[in-house]
């Protein structure tokens, strides 16, 4: 199987908290950075723009994206013109569409044809993927984020979506494709042999890569001593 340094899919780190970003960013292995509105709560983030130049102090070297949080699409827009501004690796997110199932995209194909580099989000759809390619077309660089975790959620197999996802973005390379929200270390190697550009990883998954290539015979026994320990610990008796 392949190792990790044969991946030629970059690894996005996924979240929010300070110290696992700081801890990311001397990784070689992260080529980049994403978050959003909702792991920022969960962080504990109560100052957005505070915490995002905290970050982009350290992360000057890779593309990082920042979400808007507005509903109404001219709030978007003068947020996500802010939010560009905070620095050349800097991506706005766009969500594909508003809580009132709006279609964004006449504000992504305005933004992307101002300069701005968009990150279209929260897409499960082919149509969504088509339609935000056309908007995107001719802009400035920019990525488009296939959820394939919540697709895999609702019992769809998602490689269908993200193969079909790829070769509609052959032809058209300012615009990457990102495999969002991964549920396994195996996603990554789907989203490689597939030819996937970007994949985002959580603390969770990049916890896995040292199992990477690991001996199943070892595994097993790793798996077994670990339930004979865990079982010892409770003091069990029959």
């Amino acid at each position: 199987m392949k190792g990790i340094s044969d991946l030629k899919v970059k690894l996005f780190a996924d979240g929010a908290d300070r110290a696992q970003i700081l801890k990311s960013h001397a990784n070689p292995l992260i080529k980049g950075f994403t978050t959003n509105p909702t792991l920022m709560r969960a962080a504990g983030i109560r100052d957005y723009e505070a915490f995002a130049h905290d970050i982009l102090s350290v992360v000057r070297d890779r593309p990082i994206s920042f979400e808007v949080f507005a509903d109404e699409f001219g709030e978007m827009e003068r947020q996500a013109h802010k939010i560009a501004g905070w620095g050349d690796n800097v991506y706005v997110k766009i969500p594909v569409m508003n809580t009132r199932r709006d279609s964004s995209m006449e504000l992504v194909r305005r933004l992307a044809h101002a300069g701005v580099k968009v990150n279209v989000t929260a897409i499960m759809t082919l149509e969504q993927v088509c339609n935000s390619i056309a908007a995107l077309a001719g802009g400035a660089p920019s990525v488009v984020s296939v959820f394939a975790g919540r697709i895999a959620d609702t019992g769809r197999d998602p490689m269908p979506i993200m193969t079909e996802s790829v070769r509609l973005l052959a032809s058209h390379p300012a615009i990457e494709l990102i495999w969002a929200s991964p549920r396994e270390l195996l996603n990554i190697f789907q989203a490689d042999d597939i030819g996937c550009h970007i994949i985002t990883v959580t603390d969770g998954v990049l916890s896995k890569l040292q199992s990477v290539g690991k001996d199943l015979n070892d595994f097993s026994l790793e798996t077994v001593q670990m339930f004979y320990n865990d079982a010892a610990k409770s003091g069990f008796t029959l």
